[in-house]
């Protein structure tokens, strides 16, 4: 096997921008040159590795396992270098994160100051987006750690061998909606009169909505919900109960400031909230020291680690 650094660069360009031209434009070569190659990679690994027939491209299982490779490769190379040189293998590396989005304004920035307690500076990297799509990130290298609520119904299917996780919290997801002019909630979820309430609801898929759907079911008989909007986003989903619109189920990390000021208050009794874990994934096939460095870090003792501030009503735990 005749295998060339610079063509596992360009696969990694590749995977990332999802485009030969972008990729081409990244790799300052141009689009038939960077595209031979690509080609060049897969006659050497044996697989055709990029989905051409795509738009935008996808790799194929056999790339989305041959980029854990290339990654791996590309960054022991550029640490083996350093190291000779006499640099600091981890200065200037870059911690990429993938977070959940109703986490990424509200509690990764205290993630970030415990594992800086833990570990010292880091320096780091946030793209918020939907749990199924960070996920993917997450299986194809193209983050180093996931920040997500726990998923106890393996619905995420990230076995624990490959993909394991730490607990950095915990929440849950409250029953709000707006007060009415006398200063009450605008719903009851408990009020035995209430035949049909407006539901404030996440899309089908999204991460959110599969806890809720199975607290529903067991609603008490009589009690009716009519789905009034959809979205897949917690702050969309805030947004028009503060509008008064419906009942929406929403993590109190989100809600805070709107429940201490009396914009939202909880419509309904303890039975009617969800409790939610905030855990850390990695991917062990990826071999990135800074990454070891600050798992086994988290991985001590809490006696051995300083205690973190905590947020009021959401906790960031040892």
């Amino acid at each position: 096997m005749n295998l060339e650094v610079k063509w596992l660069e360009d696969f990694v360009a590749l995977a990332a921008t999802r485009s030969f031209s972008q990729a081409a434009k990244r790799r300052y070569v141009t689009q038939p040159a960077f595209s031979r190659r690509i080609q060049s990679l897969e006659r050497s690994v044996g697989v055709t590795l990029v989905d051409r027939t795509q738009s935008p491209l996808e790799l194929t299982a056999d790339g989305q396992l041959f980029l854990i490779t290339a990654r791996n490769v590309v960054e022991q190379l550029g640490e083996a270098l350093r190291h000779l040189r006499g640099l600091d293998a981890e200065a200037g590396q870059l911690l990429e994160f993938t977070v959940a989005h109703s986490l990424a304004f509200n509690f990764f920035p205290q993630l970030v100051r415990r594992l800086q307690q833990v570990a010292g500076p880091i320096n780091s990297r946030m793209t918020a987006m939907n749990v199924g799509e960070a996920t993917h990130a997450l299986r194809e290298g193209r983050c180093d750690l996931m920040l997500a609520y726990h998923d106890p119904l393996g619905s995420l299917q990230l076995d624990q061998e490959h993909f394991p996780s730490q607990r950095m919290g915990c929440t849950e997801m409250l029953p709000v909606c707006a007060r009415d002019a006398q200063g009450q909630p605008c719903f009851d979820l408990d009020a035995s009169d209430e035949q049909e309430l407006p539901l404030l609801a996440y899309t089908q898929g999204a991460f959110l909505e599969r806890s809720l759907r199975i607290l529903l079911r067991q609603k008490p008989v009589g009690l009716q919900f009519k789905t009034v909007y959809e979205t897949a986003m917690a702050e969309g989903i805030k947004g028009m109960a503060l509008e008064g619109l419906g009942v929406a189920w929403v993590p109190r990390l989100s809600i805070e400031r709107e429940l201490a000021e009396g914009q939202l208050v909880i419509c309904g009794g303890p039975h009617w909230v969800i409790p939610l874990e905030i855990h850390l994934y990695r991917c062990t096939l990826v071999h990135k020291p800074l990454v070891e460095r600050l798992w086994h870090k988290l991985e001590q003792p809490p006696a051995r680690r300083p205690s973190p501030s905590q947020a009021s009503g959401d906790k960031l735990t040892d």
